[in-house]
């Protein structure tokens, strides 16, 4: 029996990549039809952009043994057999252990990730040179039940202006579901806790200006009908979908990044990887002058020490992480009323 498969022809670097990929009709999005080949064609029509805001970074890839509907795993590491070209970095985990994480250098290296059964791509915040240390500073929007993208768009605009007082200049992009992400390009000079107590001191002062909008609570049953501004993303081994990524959604929308100018009237929705090819031809990348405006955290680190002053300290960290320093209880407020 001969087994389906496809080739495609890649640009990279070095020259030009042959390529294999087994199963190319393997339906991935099955509202849609769209298939692995599917896939693999759209990771190379918009390459230079994903490359340029996922690359040089260590990166967890998101793989699927059937369709989005089916079982899915987290995959960190190369698998054996990979390709000379794709490249790893050992990075330490919030359990202090380190192991090599994939690394993403060119478009040949992504949709080889795809032969992988890879769908969703999420990097980390720092460099495979220094990852350590972010050099981007990442502010997740999540819009609580209730709530939508609609409440999401006064926060993200709002946390604009915050950053913009602290020397930031933002960018910005669709979660590909219902929330918003900003991101500024920061100076490599900084660990990842200090880069969390920045997104803090951030969000601290984004719920300062829309109480009734934003919140910074941890535990859901506190949070309202609010946009929750997700702070422990900027942790260590935390990452959300990358710029261009894919998501595992029925309609096969992307993590897109937008002009600010198009915040009001986008629709998360109409970015999918049917649509962004031709979007990136014909509008560019909104993000190409990212890291060309490099900016510091050390104003949002004198907010935080101001809050800290005031009597607000440290928030909780992920149940997976040990006990940090300063964090409260990590026990739900209602259960802890309980057994008082």
């Amino acid at each position: 029996m001969v087994r389906e498969e496809a080739h495609l022809t890649v640009n990279g670097p070095d020259g030009t990549r042959e390529l294999r990929l087994s199963s190319p009709g393997r339906v991935l999005w099955p509202k849609l039809g769209l298939t692995k080949l599917d896939l693999a064609r759209y990771i190379v029509d918009v390459g230079d952009a994903f490359v340029a805001a996922n690359g040089d970074r260590p990166v967890t890839l998101q793989r699927f043994n059937d369709t989005i509907e089916g079982e899915q795993f987290f995959s960190k590491n190369p698998p054996k057999g990979a390709p000379d070209f794709i490249r790893s970095v050992n990075v330490v985990y919030p359990s202090g252990r380190s192991h090599p994480q994939l690394v993403i250098d060119e478009v040949a290296a992504a949709v080889w990730a795809v032969q992988m059964n890879a769908l969703v791509f999420h990097p980390w915040a720092s460099r495979a040179g220094n990852p350590d240390n972010p050099d981007e500073l990442r502010i997740d929007l999540d819009p609580q039940p209730g709530t939508g993208y609609a409440d999401a768009i006064p926060a993200a605009r709002e946390l604009r202006s915050v950053l913009a007082e602290a020397g930031l200049e933002s960018f910005i992009k669709t979660s590909g579901n219902r929330g918003l992400h900003v991101f500024a390009a920061i100076e490599a000079s900084r660990e990842f806790l200090e880069v969390r107590h920045a997104v803090i001191a951030a969000a601290r002062e984004l719920e300062r200006r829309m109480p009734e909008k934003v919140t910074t609570a941890w535990w859901k049953e506190e949070r309202g009908r609010r946009i929750f501004v997700d702070f422990n993303q900027a942790n260590r081994d935390r990452t959300m979908a990358g710029a261009y990524s894919p998501r595992a959604l029925a309609n096969a929308t992307v993590s897109c990044p937008i002009g600010w100018e198009e915040l009001e009237n986008a629709d998360p929705n109409d970015f999918t990887i049917i649509t962004v090819p031709e979007r990136l031809r014909k509008t560019g990348d909104p993000w190409a002058a990212m890291h060309s405006s490099t900016g510091t955290v050390d104003v949002l680190l004198e907010w935080w020490e101001r809050d800290l002053a005031a009597g607000l300290g440290e928030l909780p960290f992920p149940p997976d992480f040990p006990k940090m320093p300063g964090e409260p209880s990590r026990v739900q407020p209602s259960r802890a009323r309980n057994k008082d």
